[in-house]
């Protein structure tokens, strides 16, 4: 009788692997968690100075921004709602309106509650108004 050797890993081989693999994920997932949250950040950065610039040419059209009840849609449809636009561009003054990273809608407050217009995301939360919002009067704390 010929006994063949079979090859194959032992158990204690497959759990040293296992603890080896653990160890690894223990150091990286924290540090793309992290950079996660960075890029978020920085995407709700670059699109309210984005949505604001946009704000500004529809100010120069029209001689104030967007009232609240018009809100940002007015940046891509013409609304009829009062003041009614005096000059709408073909096309509006963006393509469409991005959502934040926390699938949220950007909030357009004219008057602003801390400046003359506010155009911000209510953060990760959701809730406007509390200390996680941010928002044309806070940029440079994200930049």
């Amino acid at each position: 009788m010929n006994k063949q050797k079979t090859q194959g890993f032992t158990l204690l081989e497959v759990m040293v692997v296992i603890v080896i693999i653990g160890m690894m994920l223990s150091v990286v997932v924290p540090n793309l968690m992290g950079s996660q949250d960075t890029a978020k950040l920085q995407k709700t950065v670059q699109d309210v100075t984005a949505l604001e610039s946009s704000l500004s040419m529809y100010k120069l059209d029209n001689y104030d921004y967007p009232s609240t009840e018009q809100g940002l849609e007015a940046l891509t449809d013409q609304t009829d709602i009062e003041p009614i636009p005096r000059r709408f561009p073909d096309g509006g003054y963006v393509k469409r309106l991005p959502k934040d990273p926390w699938g949220h809608e950007y909030i357009l407050l004219n008057p602003g509650e801390q400046g003359k217009m506010d155009v911000f995301s209510s953060g990760p939360d959701g809730e406007a108004g509390n200390e996680d919002d941010i928002g044309n009067w806070n940029l440079g704390d994200y930049q």
